[in-house]
């Protein structure tokens, strides 16, 4: 036994934690000190030597009125001893902090870092060990005396080491200068340190909890809580709540199997009193003790799962419909149908009717087998993006459709590509696969071919991604909460829906006899399908100035120059040229590995792009709507004043969102209904959809059952009334009449 301490029989444990002031409700903190000495005293030993130390620090040797100081109470513990948490678990006394007030400095609340978890002798405990600051904070009043202000607090705490404890108490003081000038303290780094520490608050609806069964007759129930969290972050999660003397929730916790992107557990609660508690503050913990995330939130309990809970499924805020999996396996089909006919496609689907023009004149077989390619093409790079999907769950973070956009890496990789296509069009250089004798001309051809299919199919879908349509915005939002098998389901469903028509197309010969012959007319043609491609080229290095800025537009520019000459060289002097065809080849590649290593390398270095501001707000002209960004805090300030709420995610890559913005948002009639009305207008960018901030925004799409932008909400006026989801595709009328709706 360590000389000094006393060792704490099981009895005498099992009695400190009935009498620790929370667990039962039956007894005070004062009780459960003195019956802790009675039993110290009862052991027949001298008071004990302690091995803690406390003292008071303050972020400021002087500091003006006004001004907010930073207190702490520093305790420094020897190896292997711990304190307590202000809930000390199955045994322990909490460590207590009491201020001894000042008529002219007054403190807030105690501020706890999160615990660490103890394990001796089967009871579980909430403390610290090695050193711990609890932080308060002074704000020092505008009416405040100049002068010297000495301030003073009495600690008690419990100091252990396995099952030998010993009580300590001690007065600590700490003094600050008041008046004209503020000057930080050599502690203010140590308290800087530790208020990086605390955990962070998150609003109630970020965790859901409810009674797993009814109300009966004993006193201890169990409970559920589900909050957001993917596998990688699933290690010992737990709830662990603040004190209470109304209720205890048990130190044992049970993890439940769900979905791949949440976290849920039970907790069993024992009440002390008449009513079961209704509200139950404390800390989401995951993670190992000191690599823990951490968060501080109030949980309200329901009597029942929230809507779209059941079964393991829970989600966050407004649920996903509750159908069955063929269900959403026909929606997405259908919805991958309709994404056909947005923006988004429309330069592949010009590729496609010059390639069914062209197959006119091949055999049926191959015509069918080139559409079956197509298809693979589309299906595997849906499958693609679903692996894609659950690799970001599996890595801990949120994942979103379209969510590549947001990545740099791939709008200056895609730009490139869709550059090049542009250049082939126009007959700058030519896709093919040289041969070296004309008996295998024909096998190459065909593979020409398949290789043609099956890239146009991948471009399809990389291309698509910007874009949701009706019924595929709900499916895969559907597919984003469910495990990884039914997400490659309902993805593969979306990629066979957007591949139909053109594989029905391959089938029915019949039906490309209406396409015009092949002519002489299908060069200009060719040529002409460059330029939409072109343009999307265009749109695609329009986006890049939101991760590199402006200069970064030029060095990006100055790069598909010589991306485009490197073309060029081999175009018309490698495969057209008859002399010197390997000296050409040489140029073409110097010229394009220079331009990548000078420009993209050297100027822009755009493997480390500058952090961009998240929540930047497009641009709106002195007539436009008055958009501020999006929170929610924002929207529940607005309507407990009784405002409505228009609500906007988009992204400067979603073509769907700008088709709805220039066309039904930023209209004439919307903008003046909003000012009549007092409507707040909030917009969530989602642009930069791979950037920390915008995880909120991609929370918010999964409380509504959306994998994506853009979605549209519309706020009532009374906090009572749940908000109007907007169809993907706006016309002026749907976002008047909800607007009309929410402001009456």
């Amino acid at each position: 036994m360590i000389p000094g301490f006393v060792h704490l029989t099981p009895m005498q444990r099992t009695l400190c934690l009935a009498t620790n002031g929370r667990s039962s409700g039956r007894f005070s903190g004062l009780f459960a000190w003195a019956a802790l000495f009675v039993l110290l005293a009862g052991s027949g030993r001298a008071a004990p030597n302690l091995t803690t130390t406390a003292r008071l620090v303050l972020s400021h040797d002087a500091a003006k009125p006004g001004e907010t100081v930073w207190a702490g109470v520093h305790f420094g513990l020897a190896p292997r001893y711990h304190i307590y948490w202000e809930n000390s678990g199955d045994s322990g006394i909490p460590t207590r902090v009491e201020w001894e007030r000042s008529s002219t400095l007054n403190t807030s609340a105690l501020f706890w870092p999160p615990p660490q978890k103890f394990e001796s002798g089967g009871l579980i405990t909430y403390g610290y060990e090695g050193e711990v600051v609890l932080l308060t904070s002074i704000v020092v009043p505008t009416n405040a005396p100049p002068g010297t202000v000495e301030w003073r607090a009495k600690l008690s705490w419990l100091e252990c080491i396995a099952e030998q404890c010993v009580p300590g108490a001690e007065s600590v003081s700490a003094r600050i200068d008041l008046g004209a000038e503020n000057r930080r303290s050599t502690n203010a780094t140590l308290l800087e340190f530790w208020r990086g520490k605390l955990p962070e608050t998150k609003p109630d609806s970020f965790a859901q909890a409810w009674w797993e069964s009814d109300v009966g007759d004993g006193n201890v129930r169990p409970l559920l809580i589900d909050w957001p969290g993917a596998a990688a972050n699933r290690s010992q999660p737990d709830f662990l709540p603040y004190s209470s003397t109304n209720f205890q929730v048990r130190t044992s916790v049970e993890s439940i199997r769900g979905r791949p992107d949440r976290i849920r557990i039970r907790k069993e609660v024992e009440k002390s009193s008449d009513r079961w508690p209704t509200e139950m503050p404390g800390l989401l913990m995951m993670g190992d003790s000191g690599k823990a995330s951490v968060n501080q939130i109030s949980l309200k309990l329901g009597t029942a799962p929230p809507v779209g809970t059941a079964a393991g499924a829970a989600t966050s805020g407004s649920a996903t419909p509750q159908r069955p999996l063929v269900v959403w396996l026909g929606l997405a089909l259908l919805g991958g149908l309709i994404l056909n006919l947005m923006p988004c496609v429309l330069p592949v689907i010009a590729l496609k009717i010059f390639g069914f023009v062209n197959q006119a004149r091949e055999t049926p077989a191959r015509v069918r087998k080139l559409g079956l390619i197509y298809g693979v093409g589309v299906v595997f790079s849906f499958l693609v993006l679903a692996g894609l999907v659950i690799a970001v769950q599996s890595a801990g973070r949120l994942a979103s459709w379209g969510m590549q956009f947001g990545n740099p890496y791939f709008l200056v990789g895609m730009v490139t590509l869709v550059t090049l296509v542009a250049l082939n069009l126009f007959g700058v250089f030519e896709v093919t696969l040289a041969g070296r004798a004309m008996g295998t001309a024909a096998e190459l051809s065909s593979r020409e071919g398949a290789s043609g299919a099956f890239f146009n199919g991948v471009l399809a879908t990389a291309l698509a991604t910007p874009c949701t349509a009706p019924f595929l915005a709900g499916a895969l939002g559907f597919a984003f909460s469910q495990p990884p098998g039914i997400i490659a389901l309902v993805f593969a469903a979306a990629g066979v829906g957007l591949a139909t028509p053109y594989v029905l197309l391959s089938f029915e010969p019949a039906w490309l006899s209406l396409l015009p012959k092949p002519g002489a007319w299908m060069e200009h043609f060719k040529v002409a399908m460059g330029f939409p491609m072109l343009a999307t080229a265009l749109w695609l290095f329009s986006l890049v100035s939101r991760h590199y800025g402006n200069a970064g537009v030029f060095w990006v520019g100055i790069f598909l120059i010589t991306v485009a000459l490197a073309a060029w060289v081999w175009g018309a002097f490698v495969q057209r040229g008859e002399k010197r065809r390997g000296l050409a080849m040489l140029v073409s590649v110097l010229v394009l590995a220079g331009g990548y290593v000078l420009t993209l390398e050297g100027q822009l270095n755009w493997r480390h792009p500058p952090r961009q501001n998240a929540n930047q707000l497009t641009s709106v002209d002195g007539d436009g709507i008055p958009w501020q960004p999006w929170s929610r805090a924002l929207v529940d300030q607005a309507r407990a004043a009784g405002r409505a709420v228009l609500v906007d995610f988009t992204a400067d890559w979603c073509v769907t969102c700008q088709v709805n913005k220039k066309t039904s948002l930023e209209v004439d009639s919307v903008r003046r209904l909003l000012k009549e009305r007092n409507i707040l207008a909030l917009i969530g960018d989602y642009t930069l959809s791979s950037a920390p901030e915008a995880a909120p925004i991609t929370e918010e799409l999964k409380r509504f059952g959306r994998a994506g932008v853009p979605l549209v909400l519309v706020y009532p006026r009374d906090p009572a009334k749940p908000p109007i989801e907007l169809p993907p595709l706006l016309t002026p009328s749907i976002v008047l009449e909800a607007l009309n709706e929410a402001s009456k």
